[in-house]
């Protein structure tokens, strides 16, 4: 008889690790990571591949996660991506020295 995977324990969330992201159980691989692969225009077995430390048995755990709370893992991404942009406005203005 076949061994099951309860899929609870592909993933992970602690408010220690990675400010409480959810991860792929065992390793520091965030479901923001494969959401942002996926967003791309990957698939499964290409992300799977690009993040070949993961089974598609993973992969695929993250992208359910992704899709049953897109909207929230989409705005951690979104506020990510705002709080990059400030950070680099400040650091990059036009005249600025970069020595």
């Amino acid at each position: 008889m076949a061994i099951l995977t309860d899929i609870n324990t592909l993933i992970t969330t602690d408010p220690n690790l990675h400010s409480g992201r959810p991860l792929i159980t065992g390793t520091g691989t965030s479901i923001r990571r494969i959401a942002g692969l996926y967003n791309q225009g990957n698939n499964a077995e290409e992300i799977a591949r690009r993040l070949n430390h993961l089974t598609i048995t993973q992969i695929y755990a993250g992208l359910t996660y992704y899709h049953a709370n897109r909207d929230e893992i989409d705005e951690d991404i979104a506020a990510e991506k705002t709080a990059y942009e400030q950070l680099a406005k400040q650091h990059y203005q036009p005249g600025s020295s970069t020595k």
